[in-house]
């Protein structure tokens, strides 16, 4: 009565004959006959197992191509400068009124594209090659959206190509030009579609620099009569300037002003003596003479001149002497051990028209600066060349 049931308990079933005893447990035997298909679930899960390394296997190809795509459209410009800088090169000039200074890009037969800005009404213009060449140029034309073409005289070199389609907009390019210092420098400047702010990385000495893609073809040109007004000129238009018969150019007039300048930067000679306490003196002094001088500012000059100096050499005729020249390219190469000299050497650009020019209208000189110590500054007592001046271009 342990389960709370009432009555007889029944009697045991009786087991049929031939199944065994009751401790052997036997499994079912299967029937005979193909086994049969898999039941409807398991069907489903394989479909579902399947489908998904399908779309991780397409996702993964979708990703790898995405990847591929993006570096594509990358630039290396550590890879780019190495090509396309021996066809850049740093643009002079002195003029009655433009900035003096661009970069520009070499295009075929030793002709150049730049920045009209620096170039407009030249009195004389030279281009400085990478590895340091000066070579003279011409002024052949300018367009109206600020590209000016200049025929540099005995200035080899390969020239940058025109690609023949249009870049895509979201490929990556880079900008070549040089510093105010004069050095070749290249930036990145983002796509077409997705552009860097060129304020970003410009200078004045940069305008008239090519805008290059991952293969170092020419697709812009950067003009403008400021860094804040600087834009890009496109292929389109380039592809006009370069042909052999161009199109959208006008003949440049050369300038005729009696007093022109160069560009207005400041300078200072490179040392190539020990960088001693001395020697700073004495490039601040002399390289402040060199920037006065370009500025034209002749009264602010007066207190670099000792007393003598002053004296044999008055406001009037320092105007006189320098009325079309430009400076640039010193290095100071000697310096005595009390200050009482220095040597230094440097590039002028100057009119073929100026008195003594005789057609040239760039000189390499070499001269000595003897100095002395007034009110306890080194101020230039005397000046003499060391060497004949000889064509920066020689």
């Amino acid at each position: 009565m342990e389960d709370g049931r009432s009555g007889l308990p029944r009697p045991p079933r009786r087991v049929p004959a031939g199944v065994g005893t009751l401790t052997q447990l036997e499994a079912p035997s299967r029937p005979a006959g193909a086994t049969p298909p898999p039941r409807g679930p398991w069907i489903f899960g394989r479909i579902l197992a399947g489908l998904l390394v399908l779309i991780v296997i397409v996702a993964a190809g979708a990703g790898a191509g995405w990847f591929i795509r993006q570096e594509s459209l990358r630039i290396n410009t550590d890879e780019v400068l190495e090509s396309v800088g021996p066809s850049v090169v740093r643009v002079l000039a002195t003029t009655c009124g433009s900035s003096g200074e661009a970069s520009g890009v070499l295009i075929d037969n030793g002709r150049i594209l730049t920045a009209t800005s620096a170039v407009e009404n030249p009195r004389s213009i030279v281009v400085v090659a990478p590895d340091g060449r000066i070579r003279r140029a011409n002024l052949l034309s300018t367009s109206a959206d600020g590209v000016a073409v200049l025929q540099s005289i005995g200035l080899d070199g390969a020239p940058l190509h025109l690609p023949a389609t249009d870049p895509e907009p979201k490929a990556e390019r880079a900008l070549v030009g040089y510093t105010a210092a004069g050095k070749e420098v290249i930036n990145a400047i983002g796509s077409a579609a997705d552009p860097t702010a060129l304020g970003e990385v410009m200078n004045a000495a940069k305008l008239g620099g090519p805008v290059v893609d991952k293969s170092g073809g020419l697709i812009g040109l950067v003009v403008g009569r400021t860094v804040q007004a600087g834009t890009v000129v496109g292929l389109d238009k380039l592809r006009g300037y370069v042909a052999p018969a161009p199109t959208g150019l006008t003949v440049a007039a050369v300038g005729t002003c009696a007093q022109s300048k160069g560009p207005q930067a400041a300078i200072a000679p490179v040392l190539q003596v020990a960088n001693t306490p001395l020697a700073v003196e004495v490039q601040r002094l002399l390289g402040s003479y060199l920037t006065l001088e370009n500025r034209q500012d002749f009264a602010a000059l007066r207190p670099l001149y000792s007393p003598r100096f002053a004296r044999n050499l008055s406001e009037e005729q320092d105007r006189a002497k320098h009325l079309t020249s430009y400076f640039f390219g010193p290095k100071l190469t000697d310096l005595a051990a009390d200050g009482s000299y220095a040597r230094m050497s440097y590039n002028v650009l100057f009119a073929p028209t100026a008195t003594g020019a005789a057609g040239q209208n760039c000189s390499r000189l070499d001269t000595k600066f003897e100095l002395v110590r007034s009110k306890g500054k080194l101020v230039i007592d005397r000046t003499s060349p060391m060497t004949a001046a000889v064509p920066c271009d020689s």
